[in-house]
């Protein structure tokens, strides 16, 4: 298996962009895991030169002529390490002079070490097995997928234009903010349609992300027959993960362009917002938001949360030293916090003590893997900060019964809504 092609699962482009990382040294200043590590070896720079390595064992000229070489285990088991320390955050691509798409190429190093049986590493190895016999990562019920946290008095469509999606590290580990979700989209007065908790199953990206493909063209598309047996047009989700995987990946794995539009919420509500005469409740404080690092350098998507926020009368908005596009890590990404925890909690601690220095009252999210661990990194510490999802915080502001109901028990509710 070593002396296998490295450059099968790499596309053209990939193959030359491993080739064009000139060693300079400029992403170090931006990586979240150099930040708190101070590790070289398992830098963007000596991960890119160590696979040009492997490539040039098994790939080049000389290896094609005279036989490839093997390549000595250790060495590609700690490679397999370094790669999977990564967060896929995509900063060192953000600020990479030769332009190498980082968080696009991290992913396929990854599944090369999966093709391998090198990775993933840890519990991700658990993420298949809990998908298909659960229909989440986590492996926690499908019964309880939607409750707690779902609103009683929200009426759904059997069939509509918009689904909601409401995605795994949502529903099971960061409630107040798909809750947010749902009571601004009927607030608003949004007509909206659901899978229920057995159709609504995990949208693929841990699997994508730790390099385990095999289950993905089954998942896709049976999500998107599900969605489309129901009329669907616009498919709206919270999750910046799952918004990437849909809007890039699933139509790869569907075979072709989904038939509905995928939308992040503040771009869906955002011209609804402009529109309805919906008057929002006057809030107070300054707020601070940070960019989820696959909404903003995944999508380019940094003006719609801004813009929702600013509807929002009485609140500052200030901004973090690293924002739209440059924005950094919180730490929970490309499933690397099921592994390296202490870098999670580590890096995630470098965002609240910015927010807490700067005077902020709350720390705006927009992202689930975000609201869930910058939560966990406060636990035991000494600086703290009131975290709020960007929906959750405007269903605040929303006048009505259907923010009172949000801000007064923002984890209560059915137990389900089917």
């Amino acid at each position: 298996m070593p002396k296998e092609s490295f450059v099968k699962e790499l596309s053209p482009e990939q193959v030359a962009e491993i080739d064009a990382c000139t060693q300079c040294g400029e992403c170090l200043r931006y990586c979240p895991v150099q930040e708190v590590t101070k590790n070289p070896d398992i830098s963007p720079p000596e991960k890119l030169r160590v696979y040009r390595e492997f490539i040039k064992a098994t790939d080049s000229l000389k290896a094609r002529l005279f036989g490839r070489k093997e390549i000595d285990r250790r060495l590609l088991e700690e490679f397999t390490k370094a790669i999977y320390e990564c967060t896929t955050c995509g900063a060192c691509g953000q600020f990479c002079p030769s332009g190498i798409n980082t968080q696009r190429l991290w992913p396929t190093l990854r599944r090369e070490m999966v093709k391998r049986g090198l990775g993933p590493l840890g519990s991700q190895r658990e993420i298949p097995y809990n998908i298909e016999n659960t229909g989440n990562p986590y492996g926690k019920p499908m019964s309880e997928r939607f409750k707690g946290w779902f609103p009683e008095w929200v009426n759904l469509k059997d069939t509509a234009p918009v689904a909601y999606y409401a995605g795994c590290t949502g529903a099971y580990e960061a409630e107040p903010m798909v809750r947010g979700d749902v009571v601004v989209l009927a607030s608003l007065g949004v007509e909206f349609t659901m899978l229920n908790n057995e159709e609504e199953v995990c949208c693929g990206f841990p699997l994508f992300i730790t390099g385990q493909h095999d289950m993905l063209q089954d998942i896709v598309k049976r999500l998107v027959d599900s969605y489309q047996r129901r009329g669907v047009q616009y498919l709206v989700c919270s999750c910046p993960c799952c918004l990437n995987m849909m809007a890039k990946d699933w139509p790869v794995f569907y075979g072709g362009p989904l038939p509905f539009k995928v939308l992040h919420i503040t771009e869906f509500i955002l011209p609804i917002l402009r529109k309805a005469r919906t008057r929002l409740r006057r809030l107070s404080g300054r707020i601070i938001y940070h960019d989820p690092c696959y909404l903003s350098r995944g999508m380019g998507i940094v003006r719609a949360p801004r813009e929702v926020l600013r509807s929002i009368e009485g609140v500052e908005l200030i901004e973090l030293d690293r924002h739209e596009k440059n924005s950094r890590c919180c730490g929970a990404g490309g499933a690397a916090r099921k592994v390296f925890h202490e870098n999670a909690i580590a890096i995630g601690r470098l965002t609240i003590d910015e927010a807490v220095r700067k005077g902020a009252d709350r720390l705006v999210l927009s992202c689930p893997a975000c609201y869930a661990k910058l939560n966990e990194a406060m636990e035991g510490y000494e600086r703290k900060i009131k975290i709020v999802d960007i929906m959750e915080l405007l269903a605040e502001a929303l006048s009505g019964a259907a923010a009172e109901m949000v801000t007064t028990s923002s984890r209560g509710g059915a137990d389900e809504p089917f």
